[in-house]
Order: C-alpha cells, then sequence, then structure tokens
C-alpha cells in the first residue's frame, strides 16, 4: 500500500495511523498527527481503492451505502499491511492508535470491529456504522474519541449515537465532541480530540 512513515522523537508514545477521506491522501493527516502527539511515530495509508480517480479505503455502491464484501476485504488488507510495516520499521504492533476522517474514520471503526487490540486508541472524525449485525470483538480497555457534527449532512446524530453504543456495548470507553461545522474537520474538534488523547497518554503512563 502507499503510505508515508515517519518516526518520532519518543518510541514510547503510541504509533499514530492515520486513515484519509475520500479524494486524500497518505499525507493529508500529518498536520493533524503533528498536533495530535508530536513526539509520535505516524504512519500515513492511502487507501487502495479509486472512486472517480478519488482515492478511498473501500467501495461504495451509493453515498452512504457501502460495498460490504469489499469492506470486510479491504479490512483484512489493510491488518495485514500493518503487521508488515511494523516489522519493516520497527515500530510497536501493540501501541497504535488510529486516526480516520470519514471514509477513513469508517475504514478504522471496520478494524475495531473484526480485530481485538489492534488499536489501544482511535480518534474517529465523522464516522458512520461501518457494518451491522456483526459480533464485535471484546473493546475492553479501548478508548475512542468520535468527532461528529450536529448539523451534518451525510451523517446523522442517530447513526453517530449508534454506533457509540455499538462500541460501548462491546467494553470501549467512547467520547463524543459535538460541533456544528458539518462534514468538516473544524480546528474546534481538532483541539478536542487532541485534549482527549493527551488525556488518555497520561492515564496510560500513570
Amino acid at each position: 500500500m502507499i503510505h508515508v512513515f515517519r518516526k518520532g522523537k519518543d518510541i514510547t508514545k503510541p504509533t499514530l495511523v492515520l486513515f484519509h477521506g475520500t479524494g486524500g491522501n497518505e499525507q493529508d493527516l500529518l498536520p493533524l498527527a503533528e498536533m495530535l502527539s508530536p513526539d509520535s511515530s505516524v504512519l500515513g495509508i492511502r487507501g487502495n481503492v479509486l472512486e472517480n480517480g478519488m482515492p478511498r479505503f473501500f467501495r461504495r455502491l451509493a453515498e452512504g451505502v457501502f460495498d460490504e464484501a469489499d469492506l470486510v476485504f479491504r479490512t483484512h488488507e489493510i491488518k495485514q499491511f500493518l503487521d508488515e510495516a511494523a516489522e519493516k520499521y520497527g515500530f510497536d504492533a501493540n501501541n497504535l492508535v488510529a486516526v480516520g476522517y470519514s471514509n477513513g474514520a469508517n475504514i478504522a471503526g471496520s478494524l475495531l470491529f473484526h480485530y481485538k487490540d489492534i488499536f489501544r486508541a482511535a480518534v474517529l472524525l465523522h464516522p458512520m456504522v461501518p457494518l451491522r449485525n456483526v459480533e464485535l470483538p471484546s473493546l475492553e480497555g479501548v478508548s475512542i474519541f468520535i468527532g461528529a457534527g450536529t448539523n451534518d449532512p451525510l451523517i446523522t446524530s442517530t447513526e453517530t449515537q449508534e454506533l457509540e453504543g455499538i462500541l460501548q456495548k462491546a467494553g470501549a470507553e467512547v467520547t463524543t465532541h459535538w460541533g456544528n461545522q458539518g462534514h468538516r474537520l473544524s480546528m474546534a474538534e481538532a483541539e478536542a480530540a487532541k485534549d482527549w488523547l493527551q488525556g488518555f497518554s497520561t492515564s496510560q503512563s500513570a
């Protein structure tokens, strides 16, 4: 997979795994990663699927309608890539934090739905419920930040609350930040994610 890896100053910090939104690339969330955890190593991944020339992490049938078979296939594909990247670059595969926006948040969510302990924490910015009617692994000990928009034209508040409930039922500790910038990632949302991640890191090292 096309990607970028930047080794951080502090290898005890979690490695941030970045998943861009539709039409983005492996570089898109690097500024956000620098803001969230400046000393962390960073792995930015480009989605392997093209939609009208725009990179995505999995196919969709229509706006908000996922190709579930492709989503599952791409989820396993990324898990294999993460294992290979950890070996290649020498980062700790057991100390990863996912950071995903929109389509990227959905693939990160799907990874959480499929693999126990894949991420210690996740920052999901404007995610949807990736799959329904699946049994999640235990997410005990996993902390998740959801950034949502009260007026997001693509994702209803009900869907956000449904995802929150699914993750909590699996044992995750979920914090949801509500803004009113539609589907756009706002500075207030980024600042809230930064404060949350710093709090998570402090609690883990205590």
